[in-house]
């Protein structure tokens, strides 16, 4: 048995002949047991970025953050038979059983929650009304029965016309929110919050065999908690036409690490590994920066002989474009050694949109492998590429047929690799998947790259080049890097903590862009994913940087130094900190309609503040001593009682006497203060210390409520998570009373749910990131564990399938809201607890 905690770099001795060449192995350096929501597979940057939204690599096709296809699709062909082991294909599909939008079909439905086994195909539905498919609220297409209450229950009964034990069948269905559909009494769907049409999901095998001649009943439930509702669905068959991947390799193992995700599958008589790296490795800026992740392949035989396999991989032009309907160009070349085919927009308007559900449709996509005798990559169309593969195991030097228009015929940028006989050592390959955005962010009217082009001296060809160099030693880097984490993470939290934290390590990272201005100072911008779209949000940086504190300070400086800019340039003439500096990409100034003066202010102190604790010095505050003097000077005046206004948890609407913002405006002034000392401003820092330690004894007083403390100071029986606080401990401050934080903590442990500690008494959600710094509030192991084990529950058990959302409801682990956010990099909030209290 090899020891999955460890890795493996090796070189494979193989034989002679036609035996595949040696080859290095990599395997994983430590396990996750977390099911994923989403798994991470190619994350560069908020535009290139795609997932895996299900529990299979090759039972859905891989999409963008947003949800919206990012095509990739992987088949192996062994001894002549291909399976597919990732994405699923543009299936020709004939209905098995009609949805509304062909045919309006009958059922019985209750808008009222049934008792015993609703979902058996042998329930009696007493009591149920009739009705049309589909139900929902009013606007839905092909909408016939009304549907207005949170809840629905649906079934339909159906018989067969033919035999269908020996075909591939997909449930096809629209939902409107939350759903959850069963075939004779099976489960074969279910799905978070959110409107989505005629998905496609493949019926598995033991539903299939369940299903009869007569008899049969899909039955359906639907949880509407938010605005519309909808509900449809039925049955689809595989059209087989000889040129799709009709075997599915069986997935075996599917872990999520820092910078790795891997998954083993099971094609016949071999196994295959499947590696998506991201070198996202903060002590290395221009390798953070990397416009490329890899995605590497090993094979060997389990069955004791050698097996001729092939290995392909394709992409779509979806990849370079927000809408399907865009024109595209394509491009195929070499250069230096690398291989590339290229595709994007006609159009290429450079930074030309802003904005949140968007993908980007400037630059160029790029698959890029090193050349050699085994490899080839060509553009072809859709069905042509797939069909060459498994009929040779390889694609031909001929030019393929392309199409600009994606709607009419897609074409697909596809890569083989013949790793000719395989035996029971372990073999492979890799490539690059890349994107060139040509200018990154437009920073206050001038237009940025990224940084890993250092102003224009490096392209995207040098940067495959460098990659390829590089392969291995980052290879083994993000190995290692992998192993450290999650063992000083587990060392802080335990092993349930410590894969959470695997899982939010790439997604905080690639939620944001880094670049330059121009006098070089370091940009490090996030998109405030699926919230509003905001750039280099203040408080979507606040919960994302304990992240960057305990890997790399210079980061977080770069999310603050536009807000810095913003002020100290009096482009913004506030006394308090902007909330933002644009819409990404861009950073032109604030957008977001309200301010939120103690929040951001509290923020950008506070943070200085770590920066300097982290450092040992309070160089950086001192270049920015004026504007932090306007800020605190706002909070002595303004924080401790604040009147109406937002802060970060902006979804909860306005509300006045907010105790958790006052303790951030407390933290602030403490931490101008503690700034102050570390310069030498003896005087400065005993004033606003004094300031601070009388603000937080007014706090006491007015927040005390019995066995805890109030949501506003003004309401008693109220509630929330007070987690500002834990800056006191962590920063040194000392000016609230120990008790305070063991009161609540004593206190929010009566008041939790199965999926997490609701955000405050008005609501039955919460906001995971402050959960873990809640957490953290009195350093207490037995405290940690209390409140951190059903945050991990919820990730591990969700029915959300979207990249790590932040925002979910406790009670049932759906999500509320966002996704794919950056402040998921708050999670790291107890390994800086132990890196700032040695």
């Amino acid at each position: 048995m090899k020891n999955l905690a460890l890795l493996s770099v090796l070189i494979v001795a193989t034989g002679c002949g036609n035996m595949s060449k040696p080859t290095a192995v990599y395997e994983p350096m430590e396990t996750n047991s977390l099911r994923a929501p989403a798994y991470p597979l190619v994350t560069i940057d908020p535009y290139t970025s795609a997932w895996s939204f299900s529990d299979k690599l090759n039972e859905d096709e891989t999409k963008h953050w947003t949800g919206k296809p990012f095509p990739l699709l992987g088949g192996i062909r062994v001894d002549g038979k291909s399976y597919r082991f990732m994405g699923r294909e543009e299936i020709p599909l004939l209905p098995v059983l009609e949805t509304a939008a062909s045919m309006k079909w009958e059922g019985v439905y209750t808008e009222t929650k049934p008792t015993g086994n609703w979902m058996a195909a042998d329930y009696q539905p007493a009591g149920w009304k009739k009705g049309v498919g589909a139900f929902g609220t009013d606007g839905n297409p092909n909408r016939e029965t009304p549907w207005n209450t949170r809840d629905i229950w649906v079934r339909r009964s159906f018989d067969l016309g033919e035999d269908v034990s020996k075909e591939t069948l997909y449930l096809k269905f629209s939902h409107d929110d939350n759903i959850e559909i069963y075939i004779n009494g099976m489960e074969v769907a279910t799905t978070g919050r959110g409107l989505n049409y005629d998905l496609i999901k493949e019926i598995p095998a033991e539903v299939i065999a369940s299903l009869k001649p007569t008899g049969n009943v899909i039955a359906a439930h639907c949880l509407n908690d938010v605005g519309g509702g909808y509900v449809d669905f039925g049955i689809m068959k595989k059209v087989k036409r000889g040129d799709t991947f009709e075997a599915v390799a069986e997935q075996l193992s599917a872990q999520v690490l820092p910078t790795q995700t891997f998954y083993t599958f099971r094609c016949g008589p071999v196994d295959l590994d499947v590696i998506f790296t991201a070198p996202a490795l903060m002590d290395d800026l221009n390798i953070l920066s990397s416009p490329f992740n890899y995605l590497t392949y090993q094979v060997r035989s389990t069955d004791g002989a050698s097996h001729d396999v092939q290995i392909y991989v394709e992409a779509t032009p979806q990849w370079a474009v927000d809408k399907v309907e865009q024109p595209v160009t394509f491009e195929r070349g070499s250069k230096k050694g690398i291989g590339y085919l290229k595709t994007g927009t006609a159009e290429q308007a450079v930074l030309g949109k802003k904005g949140d559900d968007l993908r980007i449709d400037w630059g160029y996509f790029y698959l890029a492998a090193a050349e050699s005798d085994r490899t080839a990559l060509k553009m072809n169309a859709y069905y042509d590429s797939k069909k060459e593969f498994m009929e040779t195991g390889t694609l031909s030097a001929d030019g393929g047929r392309t199409s600009g228009d994606m709607q009419k015929e897609m074409t697909v940028l596809a890569f083989t690799d013949n790793l000719g006989k395989v035996g029971d050592k372990k073999t492979g390959g890799h490539l690059m998947i890349g994107y060139d955005d040509l200018y990154s962010i437009q920073y206050f009217n001038d237009n940025r790259m990224a940084y890993w082009k250092q102003e224009g001296k490096v392209d995207i060809m040098k940067a495959f080049e460098d990659g390829e160099r590089l392969y291995p030693e980052l290879m083994k880097r993000c190995g290692e890097f992998d192993k450290q984490m999650m063992t000083d993470a587990a060392a802080a939290g335990g092993k349930s903590y410590a894969e959470l934290c695997a899982l939010a390590y790439r997604q905080a990272i690639a939620a944001h862009k880094l670049v330059t201005d121009k006098e070089g100072n370091l940009l490090f911008l996030s998109k405030e994913n699926f919230s509003n779209g905001s750039i280099g949000t203040v408080d979507v940086t606040y919960p994302s940087a304990p992240l960057f504190l305990v890997y790399n300070p210079d980061l977080l400086k770069g999310m603050l130094n536009p807000i810095f800019y913003y002020s100290e340039s009096g482009k913004w003439t506030k006394p308090f900190a902007a909330h933002d500096v644009g819409t990404y990409p861009l950073a032109n100034g604030q957008t977001y309609g309200g301010d939120m003066p103690v929040e951001e202010s509290g923020n950008m102190l506070i943070l200085t503040t770590a920066i300097a604790c982290v450092e040992g010095n309070a160089d950086y505050a001192a270049k920015h001593w004026d504007v932090l003097t306007t800020w605190a000077d706002y909070l002595q005046k303004e924080g401790l009682d604040p009147e109406n206004q937002l802060c970060t948890d902006d979804f909860a609407g306005h509300f006045a006497h907010n105790t958790n913002l006052s303790i951030k405006a407390i933290m602030g002034v403490a931490g101008y203060g503690k700034l102050a000392g570390m310069l030498g401003k003896k005087d400065v820092e005993a004033k606003y210390m004094q300031t601070a330690r009388d603000m937080a004894a007014k706090w006491v007083e007015m927040a005390k409520d019995g066995d805890h403390y109030k949501l506003t100071f003004d309401k008693s029986g109220t509630w929330s998570q007070k987690y500002n606080l834990v800056w006191d401990r962590l920063l040194g401050f000392n000016i609230f009373p120990t008790e305070v934080a063991a009161t609540e903590l004593t206190f929010y442990k009566t008041k939790q749910n199965a999926y997490g500690l609701p955000l405050d008494n008005r609501e039955d959600y919460t906001k995971s990131d402050w959960i873990i710094w809640t957490a953290c509030l009195t350093g207490s192991q037995a405290d940690f564990d209390a409140l951190v084990n059903p945050v991990w529950k919820y990730a591990n058990e969700t029915s959300t399938r979207v990249p790590l959302s932040d925002w979910h409801m406790t009670s049932n682990g759906s999500q509320r809201g966002f996704q794919a956010r950056s402040v998921v990099g708050g999670y790291f909030m107890r390994m800086l607890e132990k890196k700032l209290m040695k």
